[in-house]
């Protein structure tokens, strides 16, 4: 059985995915501060039959990436299959942005996905097989009002999962992108009824998306059957981008 580790995993899109990966495979599920929602996330997988742990993990932090990784080694084995979802958000126009907003969100969610990234690695070369999926955004493909720092944070994911895609595809390593639309999580809580109508307005697919349409990809490409696949960006958005 393989082993997944799924950053920011202990609600929304995470937990949606680490409780999808548990299907087939032993899952970390990586958090930063939500201790108890991630142990909530680790029960109701082995409530289902599956095999978990909580991991604290700060993607901005060296020591605790390798601290995540080696606790991870000692329970189950190497990471083979990383999800780097852990994000923030911290919205201002563009004129207005503080320095230390811009620096918090791509350290967070870009250096991050980066710092695990390269941990992982080591152990998918040695294994000759390896699935890294990141989740970015529709932000990331086509900017968003409010959100220059969050757009440039998932174009940059974008951007290393490519470079990945042609530095390691040789290894049996594929390295792909989610860019999620909107998704019914915590992050777009803040919409009220009319926004959200509006949303929809603009879909193919008359509603707004669910965390387990993301989840339902992330296993696809965390799978054998996507070896073939690498280098490319999926918009799980209900038609948003078309």
């Amino acid at each position: 059985m393989k082993t997944a580790l799924v950053t920011g995993g202990s609600r929304g899109i995470g937990k949606a995915i680490a409780q999808k990966l548990a299907e087939t495979s032993n899952v970390a599920v990586g958090y930063s501060n939500s201790k108890e929602q991630a142990v909530e996330v680790v029960n109701s997988i082995q409530a289902n039959g599956g095999n978990a742990i909580a991991v604290q993990i700060d993607v901005t932090d060296n020591d605790s990436v390798e601290k995540c990784f080696e606790l991870i080694e000692k329970e189950f084995s190497s990471v083979e299959i990383l999800v780097n979802n852990a994000g923030i958000t911290k919205d201002n126009i563009f004129p207005r942005l503080k320095q230390d907003d811009w620096d918090s969100v791509i350290d967070t969610n870009l250096t991050g996905s980066f710092r695990a990234s390269q941990r992982a690695i080591k152990g998918m070369m040695k294994n000759k097989w390896g699935r890294i999926v990141f989740i970015s955004s529709v932000a990331g493909i086509s900017g968003n009002m409010g959100q220059s720092n969050y757009a440039a944070s998932k174009a940059g994911m974008i951007g290393l999962a490519k470079t990945i895609s042609k530095e390691l595809g040789s290894r049996n390593i594929t390295s792909n992108v989610i860019a999620p639309g909107y998704i019914d999580t915590d992050m777009t809580s803040f919409l009220d009824d009319q926004q959200k109508e509006e949303i929809i307005g603009q879909l193919s697919i008359k509603r707004v998306g669910k965390p387990e349409d993301i989840a339902n990809m992330v296993a696809f490409l965390g799978s054998d059957e996507s070896e073939y696949i690498t280098g490319q960006v999926f918009p799980v958005d209900g038609g948003l981008t078309t």
